[in-house]
């Protein structure tokens, strides 16, 4: 697949779990940018894992995996993949259907457009969940529409939290110095990690930031940045590494070349 365009060597900030970013870059660097990797959220696994594993040993109607990390970490505490006790797997998008797929299970929904909540819930196997047990897989804490909803409906939902979103530890001295000559467009795809950027580059970095094109993988995530003061924001049309450069590139270059 050709490059959606020639990015001219401009450097792109990836903030994506240092384990997660490998994909994206590629593309950054197949598209002739520079990738300026400052991993803005680190996944350790939860401090005690017992009630997600004995929640995750039991039978479900559903299970729904918000994210690659959640597969990897509910797998390191019940390694049957195939989740023989379970009659529906739900994932939030590709990257996550693809991990269980290569753990033993195919899951039997999966958005087709924007890979989010939203979208699963308006699919119509979830439009009538009266009486059905829901497990969703996530990190502590995270968002509670899709559990709200489902109760909504008449499901019985709990929550295997199974991994933690850390902030790690950075010296943004180094990247400031330069930031002008160095960072065109940065990358964030989640609130968090936004947050957690903001956070990691100080108040000193705070302009430098906000004067910066962003690139983000949800509409909420965009309203977030713009109320932080954020002026160049694009949303990506899913949170797929090739939907990302494609962002970028519209927010580099315009849509010229874009494909």
């Amino acid at each position: 697949m050709p490059a959606p365009c020639d990015l001219g060597g401009r450097g792109v900030l990836v903030t994506r779990p240092a384990a997660q970013a490998d994909g994206l870059c590629r593309l950054i660097e197949a598209a002739n940018g520079r990738v300026i990797r400052v991993p803005s959220i680190e996944i350790a696994p939860v401090a005690d894992p017992r009630e997600a594993a004995a929640l995750l040993a039991q039978s479900w109607y559903m299970l729904y995996f918000v994210s690659p990390n959640a597969v990897e970490q509910a797998l390191a505490l019940v390694p049957d993949g195939s989740w023989s006790g379970v009659e529906k797997i739900a994932a939030v998008g590709r990257a996550t259907a693809q991990a269980l797929t290569d753990a033993g299970r195919a899951p039997e929904l999966v958005p087709e457009q924007r890979f989010d909540s939203e979208t699963l819930l308006a699919m119509p196997e979830l439009a009538d969940m009266r009486s059905r047990r829901v497990l969703i897989v996530r990190g502590e804490g995270g968002r509670a529409l899709f559990a709200e909803t489902l109760r909504d409906r008449g499901a019985e939902v709990r929550f295997a939290e199974v991994y933690r979103r850390l902030r790690p530890a950075f010296d943004p001295a180094p990247l400031l110095s330069r930031w002008t000559e160095t960072v065109a467009a940065v990358t964030a795809t989640s609130d968090e990690v936004l947050l957690n950027l903001m956070e990691m580059l100080g108040p000193e970095g705070r302009a430098h930031l906000l004067a910066t094109h962003l690139v983000v993988v949800a509409e909420r995530t965009a309203e977030k940045a713009r109320g932080l003061g954020f002026v160049q924001v694009e949303v990506a049309e899913r949170a797929e590494d090739a939907a990302i450069v494609r962002a970028v590139c519209v927010l580099l270059d315009g849509a010229a070349r874009v494909v």
